[in-house]
Formats: structure tokens, C-alpha cells, sequence
């Protein structure tokens, strides 16, 4: 199935979910920080064996990895820049295909997608794995910054189901520690790291470094959670390749590519395509 294409720009003047000169705007336009950001969140979903058995029995990313990340990717930044009625209507359409996934766990545990619980993980872990991205291999984000990209987010979780939704780090950091007895660790946690090393997302040259982002998002998994699933120095960086990977961080959030999303929502609301590549 082709990807959905979805154009930013309309309509006209329309809002998004969350302003421009917000911290999210900023931390969504970056490449970088949304490939390491999204391999973070993954694994620390998959630590969660009710959301894990969801993910792995009812999507494609098994067999198709690219036009799932393809999905996941489109509709993080319809609810980041799209305007706020395209972006309603794309997660109600979330919402729905969620009503249908059920099922049991391997241990016997019954799991709806749309519970509210699974739904407040995966949004937590998403949001702690783009700006720890950001804020590791982008530039430094303050705590005060941290607890605005946060409260943004609220708005959106609410919207997907998960009424839990942090709005502050100390939430974020509440809601890791109550779910901490709950994570487990799996051979499907590998099993996608493997999937994310071998699928074809960047051009065949650049495979090196698609290895090494997949490792940048296993780095800014907390300590703990790596400890839990059993990941070791080996999924890790080296000094060298961490100093490389926020080189190209840096080096891309001061580009604004014409046909972005970021870019074509600023033309929506009539700013300069060089808005968000100028405010810090």
C-alpha cells in the first residue's frame, strides 16, 4: 500500500494541535531525533508485554518494517503540524483500527489496544524518546523545556485515548517508575533491533549509519529499562560514533527542506520557511 500523502500547507491559516514556537515544532523537524527517537520508544513498548504482543501480532512490522515506520512517522507529524481538523480526523481513524486489536498475551493476559493504561505507555515512551533524541544528539533542552514539550503533548494524547498523558517530566518520570515492575524482558526486543539494522530505510551506502542511529535510540533508553531487556554494551555507541551522530544532528536542524512538513505548515500559517530554523 502506497503511503498516504498529506498536504501541510491546507488549509490555509488553519492551527495545528500545538503552535509553531513550541518546543515540539522544534523537536519534530529533526530527522535525526525522530529515527533514534522512534527506535527508543519502540523498545521500551515492547518491554510492556501486553503492548509488545499487540505490536507484534496485529501490524506488519515483521513483514513489512518500512511501510509500517512509513505510518507511524505520517501520523506523528499529522499530530505535530497538520492542521487541527486533518489531525482530529487521523487519529479518530487511529482510534477505530485500535477498537479492533485484541487478544492474549503469551502469559494469559487479555489486551484491549484502546485501554487506557497501554495507551498512556505509548504515548509517554514516544514522547521520552523524541526529546531525550533531541536533547542528546540535537542540542540541550532545559528542564523548563522539557516540562513545555510535555504539556503540549497533552492535548493530542487525550485526543488518541491516553488520558494519563504526562504534562510535566515529573509525570513522565512517575509514569516510567509505575510501570517499571511491568516490563520484562523478550528475544522480540532484539528481534527488532535486527529488523530495524537490515530494513532498507536509508540508501545502501549510508547502511553504516543506519546502524548507528538504530544504537543512538538503544543509548538514550534509561539505564534500568536497558538492564531489564538484557541490552548490553554491544547495542551501544561508541564515544566516537555518539560525537558523529550529534554532528549530523546538529548539522540538519539548521536546513529547512522545502517540502517538509514543518516547513509546509509554517507556509500554512504564513510564516517564512526559515521560522523554525531561526528561533533558537
Amino acid at each position: 500500500m502506497a503511503p498516504q500523502v498529506v498536504d501541510f500547507t491546507q488549509p490555509a491559516g488553519e492551527p495545528a494541535l500545538t503552535p509553531p514556537d513550541s518546543v515540539s515544532w522544534q523537536v519534530f523537524k529533526n530527522p535525526v531525533a525522530l529515527f533514534a527517537g522512534g527506535v527508543a520508544a519502540v523498545i521500551l513498548e515492547l518491554a510492556e508485554p501486553r503492548v509488545r504482543t499487540g505490536v507484534w501480532e496485529h501490524t506488519t512490522f515483521r513483514t513489512d518494517p518500512l511501510a509500517r515506520m512509513e505510518r507511524t512517522g505520517l501520523a506523528a507529524m499529522v499530530t505535530i503540524y497538520g492542521a487541527r481538523s486533518v489531525a482530529e480526523k487521523m487519529i479518530a481513524g487511529v482510534r477505530a483500527m485500535h477498537a479492533r486489536v485484541r487478544g492474549t498475551t503469551p502469559a494469559g493476559a487479555l489486551y484491549h489496544a484502546n485501554e487506557p493504561e497501554l495507551l498512556d505507555w505509548v504515548h509517554v515512551t514516544a514522547a521520552f524518546g523524541f526529546l531525550e533524541a533531541y536533547a542528546t544528539f540535537v542540542r540541550t533542552i532545559t528542564d523548563a523545556d522539557r516540562d513545555r514539550f510535555y504539556a503540549e503533548g497533552v492535548a493530542a494524547g487525550r485526543l488518541y485515548g491516553a488520558v494519563g498523558a504526562p504534562a510535566s517530566l515529573a509525570a513522565q518520570r512517575a509514569q516510567f517508575e509505575a510501570m517499571r515492575p511491568k516490563l520484562e524482558r523478550s528475544d522480540i526486543v532484539p528481534e527488532f533491533l535486527d529488523i530495524m539494522q537490515r530494513a532498507p530505510i536509508v540508501p545502501s551506502p549510508l547502511g553504516r549509519l543506519q546502524w548507528m542511529l538504530v544504537r543512538a535510540g538503544v543509548d538514550i533508553v534509561p539505564g534500568w529499562a536497558r538492564e531489564i531487556l538484557g541490552l548490553d554494551d554491544r547495542y551501544g555507541l561508541a564515544a566516537w560514533e555518539r560525537a558523529l551522530v550529534q554532528m549530523l544532528g546538529a548539522a540538519v536542524d539548521r536546513v529547512p527542506v522545502p517540502g517538509s512538513p514543518a516547513v509546509q505548515a509554517c507556509r500554512r500559517l504564513g510564516l517564512p520557511a526559515t521560522h523554525l530554523f531561526r528561533l533558537f
